[in-house]
């Protein structure tokens, strides 16, 4: 951190990982002091703005993200990685959730930046995830020992290809409740206004996940974001539920004021069965090519692809016998093909039952590309740290 006139500087890179896209900074440039640090972030990002005009956030809760690196905390990681949700329109970045997508940008800068030494044809970086207190391994292909950034594989929702980087996460299974079923129920059922009750299965794999039968609140699963995001009341709905089952969970408590940029878990995600669709990018999806439909929320509108931490508990909820997901997928194998709004998404999970009447999730991984789009200084004004003294 420098000064420069009335404005200061900060170390920063800018990268995209899967279909999110965020800064990564390095604590060690940052203000130890937790409060002062996060109106330095809010400020670089442009928020509180729903446009976030002033700041390098764009203007949705995809590329409203942050990444915190540092050296390792524990002696088997390569690198921390701290994620934020930073909101939109409020002086508030949560930490209680993590980011899949963008810890496929973390593992390729920590191989970048030296992190980790570079070896053939995969480096394994190994990231200690903060928010989640576990490891996730990314793989990192590397030829002629460099990083291999060329190569033939694709995202739905980010144009061309690259080379595959596979996320894994090992013993994922109650990452933020301590338990794969929260509740120890592979169905609840939670009540919305008018009386109206609604079965529920909540899964707890890389992210805490409400799913919900498309049928139920009146969808078919196939909608794309207008449908959606258009429909107030639909929106009102979800949101019932999905506070409904965070409190279940043990996420929220019940006198807890709460809205969609407040609490990021848990989230809630729409299933269906297999059905032909067309997606944002007018392309045909056929019912015989995935496995589930499923149309991921996240901080209040439909996510224009999936989270991968939603891929994940999907996939692995798709195994666990009589929640809704198991109910409608058309496969119960350990590998899901989801159809999302711009395409499809490949996720594999493994499960096994547990002494205790839970579940293992013995491994969660799916394949992302990332790229590093800007690395320089990113300013904020010098009042910011002189109204925090």
């Amino acid at each position: 951190m420098y000064g420069f006139g009335q404005v200061v500087g900060i170390p920063a890179v800018l990268m995209r990982g899967g279909t999110s896209k965020g800064l990564i900074l390095r604590t060690c440039d940052l203000p130890s002091d937790r409060g002062l640090r996060d109106q330095i972030i809010l400020r670089m990002f442009g928020s509180p703005d729903s446009n976030q005009i002033d700041g390098l956030g764009g203007g949705s809760s995809l590329t409203s993200k942050l990444a915190l690196v540092g050296p390792p905390s524990i002696p088997e990681a390569h690198i921390d990685y701290t994620f934020g949700q930073v909101s939109l329109d409020k002086n508030i970045i949560d930490y209680k959730v993590t980011c899949g997508n963008l810890t496929a940008a973390v593992g390729l800068y920590a191989a970048e930046e030296g992190y980790v030494a570079l070896t053939e044809p995969i480096t394994e970086v190994k990231i200690y995830n903060t928010n989640i207190d576990k490891m996730i391994i990314a793989e990192i292909p590397v030829e002629n020992g460099a990083i291999q950034y060329e190569g033939q594989f694709s995202i739905a929702g980010v144009p061309g290809e690259s080379s595959k980087i596979m996320l894994n996460f090992p013993d994922a299974g109650g990452t933020f409740t301590r338990k794969t079923l929260p509740t120890g129920n592979a169905v609840d059922t939670v009540q919305v206004s008018g009386g109206r009750r609604i079965e529920i299965s909540i899964v707890d794999c890389v992210n805490t996940i409400v799913f919900v039968d498309a049928r139920d609140v009146g969808l078919a699963g196939t909608e794309l974001r207008a449908a959606i995001n258009g429909n107030a009341a639909l929106l009102d709905t979800l949101e019932q539920i999905r506070v409904a089952g965070g409190r279940l969970a043990g996420l929220i408590r019940p006198d807890e004021p709460v809205g969609p940029g407040t609490h990021s878990l848990p989230k809630i995600v729409i299933v269906a069965e297999p059905a032909d669709y067309v997606t944002s990018a007018h392309e045909m999806i056929r019912a015989a090519d995935i496995d589930i439909l499923s149309r991921y929320i996240s901080m209040g509108g439909l996510h224009k692809a999936h989270a991968v931490g939603g891929a994940l508990a999907l996939a692995a909820a798709c195994q666990i016998p009589g929640t809704i997901p198991n109910r409608l997928a058309a496969s119960s194998g350990s590998a899901v093909r989801i159809g999302h709004p711009s395409g499809t998404m490949y996720a594999e999970a493994a499960v096994a039952r547990t002494a205790s009447s839970d579940w293992l999730v013995t491994r969660a991984a799916c394949g992302r590309t990332a790229r590093r789009l800007m690395a320089g200084d990113a300013y904020i004004p010098a009042a910011v740290l002189a109204s925090a003294n």
